[in-house]
């Protein structure tokens, strides 16, 4: 960094060398002494963070409306799940027969840019970007507080960082004004040596490998895997199902044929192999989107973007499974009860592995401002 750069306040009232004080200091107020110790008390703790990139459709996964009429419910029927009075959609049936393992939360939220790079952003980083001043991952920040074991990378994306989502921004994957030496470490899908059955738990299906996949680095030591379902949104059939062949080609009918099974297989078989490896309790897993979809169906049998409300499954971590956090309105598009940021996500994420939430700060117009302005979902645990 040169003197120039280090001196130079930004017109948002940030300088790199204020934010590096994140950096330099890990959080605010604590010894070196302590972070260790806080370190190791966290140490055995593990995350993953499914992005299910593009935005899947509240309406088709976690929250049907069986009663609305049929532009808003949608072609597929719902299903009563292992919890008394709550159903999926029909496309994941290994899901409902779990449900007792998942909290389901069905009012995440957010006002801003209803663009997947901002919803990637708010819900990695728990922050949007401030001009040039791009915020951390939050496997970045862990790593910078955990040293590293045996060579295991402490923070790990696959299969690849996300690019062409839609606008050349970033998109929450990376280390930001913590600095290079915290990128997280990018991983293929490759899963080597391990038998037919284990496999056959996850799928043939490319979610398959990237779950499995992702079990093999929690066991190996690794502390936070993210896990694109998509990398890229380009041409492909995805989660983002506008049914137009130019800015999103799939729709509802790609979910019942592909996208919804092979979903509902690997992420049931990550939590039946997790709990049979005894690493669940240690392990705490999120499945979301960057946004949902609107409420009414379009013209080409999809469904658009939608930011203002949408489900998340979280799983793993001791939590306290078989229950429903917040609640959508009768068309699923708007919270009716305890509405969740997506920087809550990150919140949660971050306290898991011992990320200090609540210390982490940075200066912005000479007052220090938390890094993630947010606080766990402590619902999960009470």
């Amino acid at each position: 960094m040169s003197g120039a750069d280090a001196g130079v306040e930004r017109g948002d009232g940030v300088s790199r060398r204020d934010f590096l004080r994140v950096g330099g200091l890990s959080v605010v107020g604590l010894s070196h002494s302590a972070l260790a110790r806080a370190a190791a008390t966290f140490a055995h703790r593990r995350a993953i963070l499914i992005v299910m990139t593009g935005g899947p459709s509240q309406l088709e996964t976690f929250d049907p409306k069986p009663e609305a009429v049929s532009s808003i419910r949608g072609p597929f029927k719902s299903i009563e799940t292992a919890i008394p009075g709550i159903r999926f959609s029909e496309t994941l049936p290994l899901l409902a027969q779990r449900a007792n393992r998942l909290a389901i939360i069905r009012s995440m939220n957010h006002d801003a840019a209803p663009i997947h790079e901002a919803g990637q952003q708010l819900l990695q980083t728990g922050r949007l970007a401030l001009g040039d001043i791009k915020f951390p991952h939050w496997g970045s920040v862990v790593a910078s507080q955990s040293p590293v074991r045996h060579g295991v990378p402490s923070s790990v994306i696959i299969p690849a960082m996300l690019s062409g989502t839609g606008v050349n921004a970033y998109r929450g994957q990376g280390a930001g004004l913590l600095g290079t030496e915290w990128e997280p470490t990018i991983l293929s899908a490759d899963a080597t040596f391990e038998t037919d059955a284990i496999r056959r738990m996850y799928g043939d299906s490319e979610f398959g490998r990237l779950l499995l996949k992702s079990r093999q680095l929690i066991e190996a030591g690794t502390r936070c895997v993210t896990v694109n379902l998509f990398d890229s949104l380009n041409q492909r059939t995805t989660w983002d199902c506008h049914g137009d062949a130019h800015c999103g080609p799939a729709t509802l009918q790609d979910y019942q044929d592909r996208l919804c099974p092979e979903f509902d297989r690997a992420l049931s078989g990550l939590l039946d192999d997790l709990t049979q490896r005894g690493l669940l309790d240690d392990t705490l897993i999120v499945a979301t989107g960057e946004f949902g979809r609107t409420p009414q169906i379009n013209d080409r049998m999809g469904r658009d973007h939608w930011t203002e409300c949408w489900s998340a499954l979280v799983a793993g971590g001791k939590i306290n499974g078989g229950r429903v956090i917040g609640a959508s309105d009768r068309t699923a598009s708007q919270p009716i009860e305890r509405p969740v940021a997506p920087g809550e996500v990150t919140a949660t994420l971050l306290d898991w592995c011992g990320g200090n939430v609540g210390k982490l700060a940075f200066t912005m117009n000479q007052a220090e401002q938390p890094l993630v302005p947010f606080d766990k979902l402590a619902e999960l645990w009470s």
